[in-house]
């Protein structure tokens, strides 16, 4: 029932101006900062970590900013799940479309900023994707969420049980991959290498799938603007990659994520226990 109350408040949402929806997604991650204990302590290590130049105070005004961005992109969901395809052109520039080749398979690489979502919606209006998809455990918000990722241009969206197959299949059949490769997955598929200089199990799947498919890899990155609007910017695509390194190429794909959050800080993913797994011997971050 919760769930469901959840929803039709997030369906009321489209009906509010962006710029209030924003005003009130940054009321509610104070919310969250306030009753988040266990996620508050894990953005409080992940930044002490990533920044130890920064006193303590600093941090913790970069916290309190990144629950603020993240109360807001969870807020505007409502428009993402529900408002019009000329709302989201209005509030969600692109630029760098001419960056997605025509003549081989593409994959983008979206690291976790919060506008990730903002980025998939706008995307699809301009082009059909693929991504991976991972069902949710409650059957309504599944449906919900599958079906507000799924509005524009039919994308293809694979479950994470088929793996590199299915994922190959996508990519060989021209379609672009929506690629979000910068979570810590465990040990399976991960090397360390560095990430703010601390070492980070990092799955190196976007050099293996770079290969198999004989991919380029064009870097997406979503930067959340005063107003309630965004800007999704693709990159060229990488030159050289992959290199037949696979460790050069994963550690390329933290170096870049890295130089990109420090220009936005407060928009990165830092509620994730992102070095949850350690290299052996060396103690836990977040016990």
């Amino acid at each position: 029932m919760l769930i469901r109350i959840g929803l039709f408040f997030m369906w009321l949402v489209q009906f509010l101006p962006w710029r209030l929806v924003a005003a009130i997604g940054h009321g509610l991650g104070m919310v969250f900062y306030w009753l988040g204990k266990e996620r508050r302590r894990v953005a409080r290590i992940n930044l002490r970590r990533c920044f130890p130049e920064l006193d303590d105070t600093t941090r913790e005004k970069l916290v309190r900013a990144h629950f603020r961005a993240f109360g807001r992109s969870l807020m505007e969901r409502g428009i993402l799940w529900w408002s019009s395809p000329a709302r989201l052109k209005k509030y969600v520039t692109v630029s760098g479309l001419e960056h997605i080749p025509t003549d081989r398979p593409v994959i983008i690489l979206a690291p976790h900023f919060l506008g990730l979502d903002v980025a998939w919606s706008r995307l699809t209006l301009e082009r059909h994707l693929a991504s991976v998809y991972a069902e949710q455990k409650n059957e309504t918000f599944d449906a919900v969420l599958l079906k507000g990722r799924s509005r524009f241009n039919a994308p293809l969206l694979i479950s994470r049980l088929d793996g590199l197959r299915g994922i190959v299949k996508a990519l060989k059949s021209g379609v672009p991959f929506y690629y979000l490769p910068d979570l810590d997955y465990g040990p399976r598929d991960a090397i360390f290498v560095p990430f703010f200089g601390v070492p980070a199990a990092t799955i190196t799947g976007l050099s293996r799938l770079a290969k198999l498919a004989g991919a380029a890899v064009v870097p997406c990155v979503t930067r959340q603007l005063p107003g309630g609007r965004y800007n999704v910017t693709l990159l060229p695509a990488w030159d050289n990659y992959p290199s037949g390194d696979i460790e050069a190429d994963t550690r390329r794909q933290n170096d870049f994520i890295e130089q990109q959050a420090r220009t936005m800080p407060e928009q990165y993913y830092w509620l994730h226990k992102r070095f949850k797994t350690r290299p052996e011997g060396e103690p836990r971050f977040y016990d």
